[in-house]
């Protein structure tokens, strides 16, 4: 039997670094805080030993990326009715967002020098 999946809405696949997996669906207005909340308050069963104190310290990461708070999944253009894998950790808080593209101009422009005898 094939479930029909709501055209409008967005499949989301949150995994925890210890493998576990748990499928969601929000819409496409939802931001990165409001699907941390509604995990937390809907904390699958199995998911126990994870537990965190606050929806406040959890993140989504998307494509290597930390997600900030408002980013909505519209603004990801991820495909309606399709699900979509984002990973789900506990972090207190975030890298600034172009910090790790910044780390990576700093080394380009690094050069060394080697002496071969």
């Amino acid at each position: 039997m094939t479930t029909q999946r709501d055209p409008d809405t967005i499949n989301l696949r949150l995994i925890l670094v210890s493998g576990k997996t748990k499928d969601f669906t929000f819409s496409p207005n939802d931001s990165a805080t409001d699907i941390a909340k509604h995990v937390y308050h809907n904390w699958p069963e199995g998911w126990e030993e994870e537990q965190v104190s606050s929806p406040s310290i959890l993140r989504l990461i998307f494509q290597g990326r930390f997600l900030h708070g408002n980013v909505t999944l519209g603004a990801l253009k991820l495909p309606p009715g399709r699900t979509t894998v984002m990973h789900l950790v506990a972090r207190e808080t975030l890298p600034e967002p172009n910090s790790h593209g910044q780390r990576n101009r700093e080394k380009a422009t690094e050069s060394s020098c080697c002496l071969l005898l």
